[in-house]
């Protein structure tokens, strides 16, 4: 029976005390352990799986600065989750904590390119950790604004999932796609903007106009890379080479997107 390697575990321990530490602070129900709990769970065993499927056998420089980032995301999962579950207790989200912690993820998040480069450690599996902590949190933060806002603001997440979803029908949606700045500045713009809305900061619509613009950059940049990948959707039209980098992620891409700058 293969163990767990020693990064991953760990990984779960602190996840765990991250959530004990909200619970004993701004207080967290039983849907926060368990969207917290299942959270942390899933990123140990499919961190895990990805160290076992590249061979490494411990988690680079770059990578515990992408687990530092996750760990935050599933404490701001927990919030959003006892937020979001009616328990017949009235606990919103503290706002405050959310923005804090989600202010430090994405504060994070260039970090551990700039620690990948330096170190030369940059590695695919670095790049897709990164890119799927990323998405998570998109996603998570949508949520989390959705009740605010507007069901719709939730399309700023699952996006990304239902393109991967068409990629399980249609093959061409999978070819890997040339590096393009534009898509990195709207990869982040999300979080960004997001994170404005979180906190609350704007007047009367202010929130659901700067999501409103999030949606029309992300529908954009998905609909220029869709484009691109229909024209070399033949067997014949090879598309450049994409190497696998610590960039920021691009929206569109999960599994085979260039990794990063």
């Amino acid at each position: 029976m293969p163990t767990v390697r020693r990064g991953p575990a760990i990984g779960l321990i602190v996840q765990i005390v991250l959530l004990a530490g909200l619970a004993a602070t701004v207080g967290l129900g039983p849907a926060g352990w368990l969207a917290g709990g299942a959270y942390g769970a899933v990123l140990c065993l499919t961190l895990d799986r990805g160290l076992r499927g590249s061979g490494s056998h411990a988690l680079g420089p770059a990578d515990r600065v992408t687990l530092a980032r996750a760990l935050l995301v599933g404490a701001v999962t927990a919030l959003t989750g006892d937020a979001l579950v009616p328990t017949g207790v009235d606990r919103p989200a503290p706002a405050g904590v959310l923005v804090a912690l989600t202010a430090v993820a994405l504060a994070l998040d260039a970090v551990d390119g700039y620690v990948a480069r330096r170190t030369g450690t940059a590695s695919a599996l670095g790049a897709r950790f990164d890119m799927e902590v990323d998405a998570f949190l998109i996603l998570v933060l949508g949520a989390a604004v959705a009740p605010a806002v507007g069901a719709w603001v939730l399309a700023l997440g699952a996006m990304r999932y239902a393109f991967v979803a068409a990629g399980w029908v249609l093959p061409w949606l999978r070819r890997p796609l040339p590096a393009r700045y534009w898509r990195k500045v709207v990869a982040a713009a999300q979080g960004v903007l997001l994170l404005v809305a979180a906190a609350g900061v704007l007047p009367g619509p202010g929130d659901a106009l700067v999501l409103a613009v999030a949606l029309a950059l992300l529908v954009e940049s998905f609909g220029r890379d869709v484009a691109w990948l229909w024209r070399h959707r033949s067997p014949g039209a090879e598309p450049p080479a994409v190497a696998h980098r610590r960039v920021r992620p691009a929206p569109v891409r999960p599994d085979l997107v260039a990794a990063r700058d």
